[in-house]
């Protein structure tokens, strides 16, 4: 029997210590799943599947590297161009039908702000917020997604954006931070 106290803190967003003993296993389980998946694809894709909940109907082209697999939810038709980044300390939900370019990376992982909190040490610790995609969302290459944000259905976000806060439906947001550039129409 393990012990999930940190992994509880973990996912719920409060200070835990990543080198716990627990989170350490999985987190290798994980890279090694990754590994394994961006050697060959169709080999690895059962084992990434079993990983990640049974998730179906998802491509993810190598190379893919994600910290748990355990926090990371796709919908159905999910496809990720290769590069893909995920830090899912705390959980990552992507809805239906969402595209992502190249090279995005999608961070739940953060610290604390106060430098005393990120000193090793016996109340060092992470934290996390999740991040939620809706459906029909896409996600130009070089995106950042930050802890803590949702993005909106049918919402487009610019290549090379960085999200810093929560994007509403049918927008396209762009830019470091990213911002509202145009709001879409129902058919456009």
């Amino acid at each position: 029997m393990h012990d999930l106290t940190e992994w509880n803190k973990m996912i719920a967003g409060e200070l835990y210590l990543d080198r716990d003993p627990y989170l350490t296993s999985l987190r290798e389980k994980a890279h090694a799943a990754c590994r394994r998946y961006n050697r060959d694809p169709q080999e690895g894709m059962a084992e990434l599947r079993a990983l990640m909940g049974g998730a179906e109907e998802f491509y993810i082209e190598p190379d893919f590297f994600c910290d748990y697999l355990a926090n990371f939810y796709v919908g159905r038709f999910f496809y990720a161009n290769t590069g893909l980044v995920v830090l899912d300390t705390c959980p990552v939900t992507i809805g239906d039908h969402v595209m992502v370019g190249p090279q995005v990376g999608i961070y739940t992982a953060t610290h604390p702000l106060d430098f005393r909190l990120r000193r090793p040490g016996p109340d060092y610790g992470e934290c996390g917020k999740p991040v939620t995609i809706g459906d029909d969302v896409w996600i130009g290459g070089h995106a950042v997604i930050n802890p803590g944000v949702t993005i909106g259905s049918r919402s487009v976000v610019a290549s090379g954006a960085v999200v810093t806060k929560d994007v509403p439906d049918d927008v396209v947001v762009g830019g470091n931070p990213a911002r509202i550039i145009k709001r879409l129409g129902e058919m456009e």
